[in-house]
């Protein structure tokens, strides 16, 4: 994308939520695959890059003890901060993909919605720093639309062929349809906690 920070500027300033995620039932549908898929039903410390309005958000600090999301616009920040302020464990920040990747590591990444607004060479060293900042036993999960985007040099598709590619990770889970492919990544195959299991 030539250039994406008047792009989301222009969406934002239109409206709150540019992509209608608390009204369509296919977002709400997406939303909902999303979190069925994740292995674990609790999650350390979770970081969701590109979070957008908060609306994904809000439902994965349910599952997260912390859980840090960013996004490089400051409307999308600004609108993050007022949907999450309920969850003490969230923090929101101003931060753009890839050269301002946060320290420490994640037993979950969730890349929703966002691989086709970045160069392969960037989404590359995305992969790479997943690979440095996903903890043993973690879970990545990536979500994309398959149809094009106007301006973006990948499709869903693209985005997808280069994490399999880049990511030095097991995958564990593959969910395809017309509009959307989900896949889950980890550093070993997820399996049931056994504790969880009542005779």
């Amino acid at each position: 994308m030539t250039d994406p920070e008047n792009y989301f500027d222009s969406l934002y300033r239109h409206s709150g939520d540019p992509w209608d995620y608390r009204q369509r039932w296919y977002e709400k549908r997406k939303r909902e695959l999303t979190l069925a898929c994740l292995p674990r039903q609790r999650y350390t410390r979770g970081f969701e890059p590109a979070c957008s309005n908060g609306e994904l958000s809000a439902s994965l600090a349910q599952r997260c003890e912390t859980l840090l999301c960013t996004d490089f616009n400051a409307k999308a920040v600004d609108l993050a901060k007022e949907r999450l302020s309920a969850f003490p464990g969230v923090e929101v920040q101003q931060c753009a993909l890839p050269h301002e990747w946060p320290l420490g590591e994640f037993d979950l990444i969730v890349f929703s919605e966002v691989g086709y607004y970045l160069s392969p060479e960037a989404l590359a060293e995305v992969a790479a720093q997943a690979n440095r900042s996903l903890s043993r036993g973690g879970t990545l999960l990536a979500c994309h639309w398959l149809h094009p985007i106007e301006g973006c040099a990948m499709n869903g598709h693209d985005v997808h062929r280069v994490l399999a590619q880049r990511l030095e990770l097991e995958p564990l889970l593959r969910h395809l349809e017309k509009d959307f492919i989900l896949e889950l990544w980890g550093h070993q195959p997820a399996g049931f906690d056994l504790s969880e299991v009542v005779a």
